[in-house]
């Protein structure tokens, strides 16, 4: 009895001790949080007062352009953005990750020759191959919907030197938000009814013909098609998705709806419509590709680290604006910031400009590969990709204590600008479908900042119109000062985030869902894998 008292005294003891050191702590954080204001208040002001931000766009946007990975605009964008980091004082690199298919981008041309002439929109999908600085003119056929693959064989030497129309032909040009402001209910509702069975009907249009999509193109090629033309719409709003080709030596050519359309009911009517294409491309064999890194090194914990993260990437039908053009430059005017006001940082701040997010994480990915010293010494990471939007968003990825931590660090927020972010704790483990991901399948914490939707998905989402002056930015600035102060909040916290993983809640289906595994890096990939 009288051990078990000693034993429970002790405990007791114990415990009192625990909730003393943590209320020491608990103050040493509240007393810290108003220490750490002036910088922030820094922030703050050189965020607002003398922002980089449209320069920077005007100069990544405008003057390189779109930065699909292995192009001579990709790598062009990895030297300036080191340049760039370089002239603020901030050491920068350009680290190999692998290699990819190297494609150049030259001028499409799409007319219409017969039976009148007007030059179309529309652009070549990437990794398209050239017409060899020849121009072809041919018919077009239309995709016919016939009884099953037999007949598909049967009806294939028809595509013999003629341009194959593989899309269906939207029912309205005009985007849903129209319909639901001015049409009655009953008409949008009919016209949903109606865009959804067609819809369907096409798609087993493909099916029957044995072919995936992907492999219906080669297919086409293979029996002479002169061309694949297409249209990826999105009905929301009525632009382009654009994508990559897959046949290897005809055009693959994406035409903007109305055109589109109007080439449809041409063919429809018998009035056998010609078009002309030439495609200037060129294929420059298997290239190194790069992540870009910068890095403010830490003084009093160099070997742990907190990193800020964009894909640097992009499709090229627009000019990667938004996708992820934004996320780029939230995180290189955050490093700018800190330069200027924190220039000696606690913890190490890197900065991780991914190439290849598009077609699998695979530079960020590579990244975890190759530096396990830095991702198991990872405080936090910060990772922004779906918009303009101000960052309004931010969940835990299913670490039991992401909540203490990120609580505590936007505590150094501006209330106006912390007020507007909802929190998500623990948070599902997926990682969002982005860069963070990857960190958070090797069991790092990765943290995506999700922003306001802007039309994102449906509008400027690898479209031909995600373009500069598609960018907000007001909410540019305040996702900069944001990123900013969660990174020095991350890199002053005296304590170390803890990677216990929360117990996840089954799925629908009653099954227990499982934290995400690490997936191997592609290192090379000459080919462009399937979107």
């Amino acid at each position: 009895m009288k051990k078990r008292t000693q034993q429970l005294r002790s405990a007791c003891t114990r415990g009192m001790a625990g909730l003393f050191v943590l209320g020491i702590s608990l103050y040493g954080v509240r007393a810290n949080s108003q220490e750490l204001k002036p910088v922030v208040e820094k922030i703050v002001k050189e965020g607002n007062e003398h922002s980089q931000l449209e320069m920077l766009a005007h100069e990544l946007f405008d003057k390189i352009g779109p930065r699909l990975v292995g192009t001579p605009q990709m790598l062009m964008a990895n030297e300036w953005a080191v340049e760039k980091y370089t002239g603020w004082g901030i050491s920068a690199r350009n680290e190999k990750w692998g290699e990819w298919k190297g494609w150049e981008r030259g001028i499409t041309h799409i007319d219409m020759v017969s039976p009148r002439v007007k030059s179309l929109e529309g652009t070549q999908l990437a990794w398209c191959p050239s017409t060899k600085g020849k121009t072809i003119t041919a018919e077009l056929v239309i995709l016919p919907d016939l009884a099953d693959s037999m007949a598909f064989q049967q009806w294939l030497p028809n595509v013999k030197g003629k341009f194959v129309m593989v899309s269906m032909n939207q029912p309205t040009g005009r985007p849903d938000y129209n319909w639901q402001e001015f049409a009655t209910k009953e008409s949008f509702d009919k016209l949903k009814k109606e865009r959804n069975a067609q819809t369907e009907a096409w798609r087993k249009r493909i099916s029957k013909t044995g072919y995936s999509a992907r492999m219906l193109n080669i297919i086409l090629e293979k029996a002479g098609a002169a061309g694949v033309i297409g249209n990826n719409w999105s009905s929301g709003f009525g632009v382009d998705k654009i994508f990559n080709a897959y046949t290897q030596k005809i055009p693959t050519v994406d035409i903007a709806l109305e055109d589109y359309g109007m080439l449809y009911r041409l063919v429809e009517s018998g009035d056998n419509p010609r078009i002309s294409i030439r495609t200037d491309s060129k294929n420059n064999g298997t290239v190194p590709v790069f992540n870009t890194l910068a890095e403010l090194k830490g003084t009093e914990k160099p070997d742990e680290y907190v990193m800020l993260s964009a894909h640097f990437d992009s499709w090229d039908g627009g000019t990667g604006a938004t996708d992820n053009g934004t996320g780029t430059l939230t995180m290189m005017e955050a490093m700018r910031i800190l330069k200027l006001v924190y220039p000696h940082p606690k913890r190490t701040i890197l900065v991780g400009h991914w190439g290849s997010e598009e077609q699998g994480l695979n530079g960020s990915r590579a990244f975890v590969e190759d530096h396990p010293e830095i991702v198991g010494k990872l405080q936090a990471l910060f990772n922004q990709d779906n918009g303009t939007g101000r960052v309004v968003n931010i969940s835990g990825q299913g670490f039991e204590h992401a909540g203490e931590f990120i609580k505590r660090w936007l505590e150094g927020v501006p209330k106006a600008m912390r007020d507007s972010i909802k929190t998500s704790f623990p948070g599902s483990p997926s990682g969002g479908g982005s860069d963070n991901a990857s960190f958070v399948a090797a069991g790092a914490p990765g943290f995506s900042l999700g922003a306001l939707n802007w039309s994102y998905f449906n509008y400027t989402w690898h479209t031909n119109r995600d373009t500069y002056d598609k960018v907000v930015f007001e909410d540019l600035r305040n996702n900069a000062i944001l990123t900013a102060i969660l990174a020095y909040m991350a890199s002053e916290d005296p304590a170390t985030f803890t990677r216990e993983k929360a117990a996840l809640q089954n799925d629908r289906q009653g099954r227990p869902t499982t934290w995400p595994a690490q997936v191997k890096a592609i290192r090379k990939g000459p080919v462009p894998p399937v979107n």
